[in-house]
């Protein structure tokens, strides 16, 4: 078993891993080290049990079979299980998305307690769909966008809504000449399970062809419109001061955890919390103190400036400081053993959703129509249980640290204005024409209990910075940036002299010494923030995507949503970099499809689209591909090298 600073670079999780052993609590990272001995054909992708044929493994030696016993060749079983993993991580955004369009729908025709936030951005959705707004109310247009947004899960033929509304034509001509446009997000996502069934799809070149749809589903019916339509509900997200690491747990406090994705249910948990504040005194705290994890934990941090206590591969080490009362989840990232380290505890974890439920949780069905009812019951429950601590068990670790959230294009843009009022995207352009701005790199995804915590994710991005190179953040990668200060002002540390200076200059637009070099962009649907600010800068160029000096990494990645942005990212011809090696390294066909350079191996990535994927899991060696790959893009803008 690893030592704890071994795990992470997080202090506060290395204390609380301490603890958790000294009090017998078995946590993610200690299981991690028990499944050290991994299956090699299943890390490379050519294990198939699709059927009651097999299972069947294909031989990474020669010495061994060929072929499943249907025939099927590595090619093809590689093909058909990276097409699973995307479908699994289209699907979990899809619906995110779709839970999204059904509350907005609900609360305009009065079934449900949310209203309107961001008029501004609902004309600008109803403008782009084609909606006529004359005569409407702001109820009547945000009903029109939601029957829009619903057809991208129904109509039978055509192209999704989102996806003409967002995408670059000359991205979109692309796709359509390659036959990848999806027409309805469940369509897709149905076809794509159909076709790795037995007796189905085989051409491995078509597998990869339906895992180009089915990410462009994940992009414009899970990210775009999960975001576009939580705007609109809930506010586009503005620059917000607030705090990183376990120390944001308040011993004095009714601690609730709220984790998981959809920002539906912890919205609600957080205005319960203040309206429930007089109750938590009676008891004798001090108040009702909500703390996020994982996603759920970016959404309220963006739109209300609740702190965040850690990320998913810690998800169950802020339970093992023994002062918080409930932990609510929803869906996506919430890992099982959270009610296994619970029960050591007096902590009630909850589930919420109907399809997503936990051995040993307390299930509190959560739907728009009763969403006060449901958080009330939550936020009672975490009262009920500050009164059965054991305050002998309670240790928090001390540390926390500052941060800014909240860069949302419409915060970007904004801040801009004050530069250049006419042409706000000006600015940013020339600092990166100038080289100020070496280049954009998108800091995405996860943490995984395979790998040291925040390692890498905090080294490719400081690497980066000291190059010039300005770090956009969404998801639990997001979260490491911002637990070591790089999404503060102190962060321009680690910077060069030219994204320094551009930093120090937008942070006097707003009262900071300098803006933080690390934006934080929101959660993973959010990557649909990056992908605006990238089409703006491009429009603005007159160039596509893929022209721009700019890339995605994912240093720690885990889940499958994670390999499905990337994949839609790969389709605009952006450079996506992985440090944990994905499934495929069992066909020469898949990986080079993928990872190949344009003239490197037949029909590839960078050909189609120009980008490819990058597998590395040294982060400075990852981080110096990357300058690379900017430094080509820049070359053919004819920018300086």
């Amino acid at each position: 078993m690893r030592k704890p600073e071994e795990r992470t670079i997080d202090y506060g999780v290395q204390e609380m891993l301490v603890k958790a052993r000294e009090e017998g609590i078995e946590t993610a990272f200690d299981r991690a080290d028990a499944a050290n001995n991994r299956c090699k054909f299943g890390m490379e992708g050519v294990c198939c049990k699709g059927c009651l044929e097999g299972p069947c493994r294909i031989s990474l030696n020669g010495k061994g079979p060929a072929l499943g016993v249907c025939g099927a060749d590595a090619d093809s079983i590689v093909a058909r299980n990276l097409l699973a993993t995307v479908v699994e991580g289209a699907a979990s955004h899809a619906e995110h998305g779709r839970e999204v369009v059904l509350t907005l729908l609900k609360a305009v025709r009065g079934q449900a307690p949310y209203k309107i936030a961001d008029e501004e951005k609902l004309y600008s959705l109803a403008s782009g769909l084609g909606i006529d707004t004359d005569g409407l109310t702001v109820n009547q247009v945000a009903e029109q966008v939601a029957l829009k947004a619903l057809e991208d899960f129904q109509k039978q033929e055509g192209v999704l809504n989102w996806l003409k509304l967002k995408a670059q034509d000359k991205t979109v001509a692309k796709w359509e000449k390659l036959g990848i446009l999806p027409v309805n997000a469940h369509l897709e996502i149905a076809k794509a399970v159909k076709r790795q069934a037995m007796g189905c799809d085989a051409d491995p070149v078509n597998l990869l062809k339906g895992i180009l749809t089915v990410a462009l589903v994940d992009g414009y019916s899970g990210l775009h419109m999960s975001t576009d339509l939580q705007d609109v509900l809930f506010g586009s997200p503005q620059l917000v001061r607030s705090e990183y690491k376990l120390g944001v747990i308040k011993r004095e406090y009714v601690n609730i955890m709220v984790h998981g994705h959809v920002p539906v249910l912890s919205e609600k948990v957080v205005e319960w919390a203040q309206k429930l504040h007089g109750e938590a005194l009676q008891l004798g705290a001090k108040g009702i103190n909500v703390v996020g994890v994982c996603c759920s934990g970016n959404e309220v941090l963006m739109r209300r400036g609740i702190p965040v206590a850690t990320n998913f591969a810690s998800q169950e080490l802020p339970i093992v400081t023994g002062a918080v009362d409930a932990a609510v989840v929803d869906a996506q990232c919430i890992m099982p053993g959270l009610t296994k380290v619970a029960g050591c505890y007096h902590t009630a974890v909850i589930t919420t959703m109907p399809y997503v439920k936990i051995p040993g949780a307390i299930h509190i069905e959560f739907n728009p129509r009763a969403a006060d009812d449901a958080a009330e019951k939550i936020v009672r429950l975490a009262l009920d249980r500050y009164q059965q601590r054991d305050e002998a068990r309670i240790r928090i670790p001390e540390d926390k640290i500052e941060v800014y959230a909240g860069f949302s294009t419409k915060q970007i843009t904004g801040l801009l204005q004050k530069l250049n009022k006419e042409r706000p995207l000006q600015p940013l352009v020339e600092a990166m024409e100038k080289g100020d701005i070496y280049g954009i790199v998108a800091l995405v995804g996860c943490t995984n209990p395979r790998t040291k915590q925040d390692w890498a994710n905090t080294e490719v991005a400081k690497y980066l910075m000291r190059n010039n190179v300005l770090i956009v953040g969404t998801g639990c990668a997001a979260h490491s940036l911002a637990k070591f200060g790089l999404m503060s002002p102190q962060g321009v540390e680690y910077c060069g002299s030219g994204l320094r200076r551009v930093m120090e200059t937008l942070g006097g637009l707003v009262d900071l010494p300098a803006l933080p070099p690390a934006w934080h962009m929101g959660s993973c649907v959010d990557n649909s923030r990056i992908d605006e600010l990238l089409i703006a800068v491009a429009d603005y160029l007159g160039v596509e995507v893929s022209r721009l000096p700019v890339a995605a990494s994912s240093p720690e990645t885990h889940h499958p949503k994670a390999i499905a942005i990337g994949s839609y990212f790969l389709t605009q011809g952006v450079d996506v970099h992985v440090g944990v090696k994905p499934p495929v390294g069992g066909s020469e066909l898949v990986s080079k499809a993928l990872t190949a350079g344009a003239g490197e191996y037949g029909l590839t990535m960078e050909e189609l689209f120009g980008g490819k994927l990058i597998v590395e899991e040294d982060p400075v060696l990852a981080a110096q591909k990357l300058l690379e790959r900017i430094n080509r893009k820049r070359k053919a803008l004819g920018l300086s090298a």
